[in-house]
């Protein structure tokens, strides 16, 4: 049998790169390059604290109406480390009070009488209701008496928006839209 030399295959373990280099270079800077890609959309990706989609963005108390539309409320830098407070508020119609359950979602509105007549403005939306204290002079077994003073509801909001239901509450009648 006469000598000759081996026979190698295209594409197999020894094949060379465009400069007499070995691929393996190339497919270790592409696994690289992917990597940082990863890592930076993981980085980039929702926080745990970022609103849903779907979910209604909090609007400015502020602004008038024909504004209030456009003015929605922009999270600070520090918005995902927001945190919600249990805010006590009273409710004028006490009435309005014993339809809500714990896990509902309400706006409250606060409704002012002015020498022009009245106004109205939004104070929060989306609010969660949390408990539904009983009235203290309701008897033991019934929905209890209607009462002028209205009734007490407690709402998950966040901090600024419990002050703004502090400061609404003491200047204004509150209340409540159930979703």
């Amino acid at each position: 049998m006469p000598p000759f030399p081996p026979v190698r295959v295209r594409g197999g373990r020894y094949r060379l790169g465009p400069v007499g280099r070995p691929a393996r270079g190339r497919r270790r800077a592409l696994a690289v390059g992917l990597a940082v890609t990863a890592v930076a959309l993981v980085a980039a990706g929702p926080r745990i604290g970022d609103p849903v989609r779907g979910h209604p963005s909090e609007r400015s108390s502020t602004s008038p109406p024909d504004r209030a539309r456009s003015a929605l409320h922009a999270p600070s830098p520090g918005a995902h480390a927001a945190r919600k407070v249990s805010a006590p508020v009273r409710i004028a119609d006490a009435a309005a009070v014993r339809l809500l359950r714990p896990g509902d979602r309400v706006d409250v509105i606060a409704a002012e009488q002015t020498a022009r007549g009245g106004t109205a403005r939004l104070i929060a939306r989306g609010a969660l209701v949390t408990k539904v204290p009983e009235p203290l002079d309701a008897p033991a077994g019934g929905p209890g008496p209607v009462s002028d003073a209205g009734a007490l509801v407690v709402l998950s909001v966040p901090r600024s928006t419990a002050a703004r239901l502090a400061g609404a509450s003491a200047a204004a009648r509150l209340s409540v839209a159930l979703w």
